[in-house]
C-alpha cells in the first residue's frame, strides 16, 4: 500500500499538511508484510510514528470509502506513558482522521475525570491515554473496550521505565483476543519483547531506528565551555542560532528554575516545564511555545518524551545527561518527521571523559569548538538587520513623509544609528565567553595600584557594545569581599538603570568597591534611575575625571557640633 493509498480522507488530509514522501517508519509500516498484522516497530523519537500507526490502523476502523465505521464503541485504543505524549497523539490524529467522521477523545492524568468519562459515554471512536488513566475508566466501567480492533502501545520502552507493567498488562488483558496489537518502542530491551511474546500474535519486528548512526537530520555540536560560564554560552549559542523553537535541558527542577530565570532576565522569552508543574501550568507553557509567545523551553528530562513541537530548531544540553538513551531523547526533540535540527552539548573540561563515553554509546559523531564569541553574534545581527521587516516591509506614504520630514532634522547618520538602536533593544545582550580548548594569552605585568583603582581618560570598552563618544564612570560601594561579580552587576544596572550591556563599558572590581563605565549620554538619567527606590539597595555615586566622588552625589558629613561640654571633649579636639 503506497503513502497516500491508505484512504481517500486520510490522503486528503496528508496532502492537505503537504505530506508528500513517507518518513522511512511510515514507509515501513505499509508494506504488503505489515498490512493486518500485529507488528514491534523499533524507531526513533520524532521519526513520524504517530502518522505512522495512525496510518496503519486505517484498514481496521475505516470503511472501504474513508469514513470511520458505524457505531459509538471505541474501535482503536492508544496509551502513551505521558500526559504531553498523549495529548499530542490526540492533536496528531485529529488532523489525520479530519475527514472520517471519528471522534477521538483524550484521557489523562491531571484532567477532570468526570469530564472524560462523559465523553467516553456521548461516543468515541479512538481513545488516546496514559495507563493509569485509561484503567481507571475501564475498572469503572466508563471505558468500553468490548470492540476494539487496534491496540497501540507508544514509546513502550518508558511506560516500562516508569512503572506501568502492572497497568499495561491488566488494559491488554482485558482486550479482545482478535485485536491487532501495534508497539512502538525507541529500543527493544528484554522487558519490551517479553510483552511482546506475550500479547501479540506472529508479530512482525520493523527496525528502523538507525543502528549505531546518530539521528540523520540532527546536527550534533559539541561546546566546550569554562567553569562558571555554562549559562553564558547558554545565551550566546540562543542569540547565536535565533531558532524559531528552542528546548534547554537541565538535570534538576532547580538548575532549570534558575536558568529560565537567567533567561528571562536578559530579555528571552521563555517557558519553564518540570515535573513539579501542575498540568495547567505544562498546558500554558506548551501553548506559549506553539503560539509563538515563547520561543525558548527549560525543561528537565521529564519533557524529553512525548513533546512535539514541530517549529524547535535547536536543542542545548546546559547540562550532560545521565546516558546515552537520555542524550538521544533530548536531541530527539528537534530534526523531526524530516526537518532538521541541532543539537549542542555544553561539555566543561572536567566532564569531558563523560561526554565522550555518551557521545560514543550513543554512535554519535560531532564536532567539537567553543561557544559563539560576541563577535560571531555582532556579525550574524549586522546580516540579519538588512533582512529585517524594519528594513524590508513595504512603506506606506505616510512613513515617506514622516522619513522626510526627519531627514530634514536630523543627518542620514544620526537616523541610522537609531534604527540601529531600535534594532539592538529588541535584542538579549550577548556575553563575553571564552573557548577552554583556546590557549590563555600571556598574562601582563600588574599596573601599580593608584593606577589600577584610577578610572582610565577615555571611554575604551571590553569589547565594541556600539557606544559611540565617552563614558562617565562610576562606583558602587560593593567589591570583592560582598562577593561584587559582573555576571550578576550587569543585569542589575541594565534593569535599573534602565540602559542596555551596550551602554556599559569595562568593569573594574575592587576589594571594597566596583567601578564602571555608563555612556556619556545616557549617564544623566541613569543616575537619576538608580537612585529610584526599589530593588538592590547599591549605593551609586558619579566619578569625576580625577576619580574623586562628585560633589552632589558625595554623602553630607556630619558637621561637629560647636560647642562640647567640658565634661566631655576628654582630651584636645581632633582634626
Amino acid at each position: 500500500m503506497s503513502f497516500l493509498e491508505t484512504s481517500p480522507t486520510l490522503a486528503r488530509a496528508l496532502a492537505e499538511h503537504q505530506y508528500n514522501e513517507p518518513t522511512p517508519v511510515q514507509a515501513a509500516v505499509l508494506t504488503p508484510d505489515a498490512e493486518g498484522r500485529d507488528i514491534v516497530v523499533s524507531a526513533q523519537t520524532g521519526s513520524g510514528k504517530t502518522v505512522a500507526y495512525g496510518m496503519a490502523i486505517a484498514a481496521s476502523i475505516l470503511n472501504p470509502d474513508g469514513r470511520i465505521l458505524d457505531g459509538n464503541a471505541p474501535l482503536a485504543l492508544i496509551i502513551a506513558p505521558t500526559r504531553e505524549l498523549a495529548l499530542q497523539v490526540e492533536r496528531e490524529l485529529r488532523w489525520l482522521y479530519e475527514h472520517t467522521g471519528a471522534r477521538i477523545v483524550a484521557c489523562v492524568g491531571g484532567m477532570d475525570p468526570k469530564v472524560e468519562r462523559r465523553r467516553l459515554m456521548d461516543g468515541v471512536h479512538i481513545v488516546v491515554g496514559t495507563p493509569g488513566r485509561l484503567r481507571d475508566h475501564i475498572e469503572r466501567r466508563a471505558l468500553n473496550i468490548a470492540d476494539l480492533a487496534a491496540v497501540v502501545l507508544d514509546e513502550a520502552d518508558e511506560m516500562l521505565d516508569l512503572g506501568f507493567r502492572e497497568d499495561l498488562e491488566f488494559i491488554l488483558e482485558a482486550t479482545p483476543d482478535d485485536r491487532r496489537t501495534l508497539l512502538f518502542s525507541a529500543t527493544i530491551p528484554k522487558g519490551i519483547a517479553a510483552l511482546a511474546r506475550r500479547y501479540q500474535r506472529n508479530a512482525l519486528r520493523i527496525d528502523v531506528a538507525g543502528g549505531e548512526k546518530g539521528h540523520a537530520d540532527i546536527e550534533y555540536r559539541a561546546i566546550r565551555v569554562a567553569p562558571k560560564e555554562t549559562e553564558h554560552a547558554v545565551v550566546n549559542l540562543l542569540r547565536f542560532a535565533e531558532a524559531r523553537t528552542a528546548m534547554v535541558f537541565c538535570n534538576t527542577r532547580e538548575a532549570t528554575r534558575h536558568l529560565q530565570a537567567t533567561l528571562q532576565e536578559r530579555g528571552f522569552n521563555s517557558v519553564l516545564l518540570s515535573g513539579e508543574l501542575s498540568q495547567h501550568e505544562r498546558n500554558q507553557s506548551m501553548q506559549a511555545l506553539r503560539d509563538g509567545r515563547a520561543r525558548v523551553c527549560v525543561a528537565t528530562d521529564v519533557a524529553a518524551r512525548g513533546i512535539d513541537l514541530p517549529s524547535c530548531e535547536l536543542v542545548i544540553h546546559a547540562e550532560l545527561p545521565n546516558d546515552a538513551e537520555a542524550l538521544q531523547h533530548r536531541s530527539g526533540r528537534t530534526g523531526r518527521a524530516g526537518k532538521k535540527g541541532v543539537s549542542a552539548i555544553l561539555i566543561p573540561d572536567s566532564r569531558r571523559r563523560k561526554a565522550e563515553m555518551l557521545l560514543r554509546d550513543a554512535g554519535i559523531r560531532c564536532a567539537w569548538s567553543g561557544p559563539p564569541t560576541a563577535e560571531d553574534i555582532g556579525r550574524l545581527d549586522r546580516e540579519r538587520m538588512l533582512q529585517d521587516p524594519l528594513l524590508t516591509d513595504p512603506c506606506s506614504e505616510e512613513d515617506i513623509e514622516l522619513a522626510r520630514h526627519l531627514l530634514s532634522e536630523r543627518t542620514a547618520e544620526q537616523l541610522g544609528a537609531a534604527l540601529v538602536r531600535v534594532y539592538r533593544a529588541r535584542l538579549p545582550a550577548v556575553e563575553d565567553v571564552s573557548d577552554p580548548g583556546t590557549p590563555p594569552p600571556e598574562r601582563r605585568g600588574r599596573e601599580p595600584r593608584e593606577q589600577r583603582d584610577a578610572p582610565p581618560k577615555s571611554f575604551k570598552p571590553q569589547r565594541d557594545r556600539g557606544v559611540a563618544g565617552g563614558g562617565v564612570w562610576f562606583r558602587l560601594d560593593i567589591g570583592r569581599t560582598r562577593n561584587a561579580d559582573p555576571k550578576w552587576l550587569l543585569p542589575m544596572l541594565c534593569r535599573k538603570g534602565g540602559v542596555t550591556k551596550q551602554d556599559i563599558g569595562s568593569i573594574r572590581v575592587f576589594d571594597n568597591e566596583t567601578k564602571f563605565e555608563i555612556a556619556a549620554p545616557l549617564a544623566a538619567q541613569f543616575a537619576q534611575n538608580m537612585k529610584k527606590p526599589g530593588g538592590e539597595n547599591i549605593r551609586v555615586e558619579r566619578l569625576a575625571g580625577n576619580g574623586e566622588v562628585v560633589a552632589n552625589d558625595a554623602p553630607k558629613k556630619k558637621k561637629k557640633p560647636k560647642y562640647v561640654a567640658k565634661a566631655d571633649r576628654g582630651g584636645p579636639p581632633q582634626g
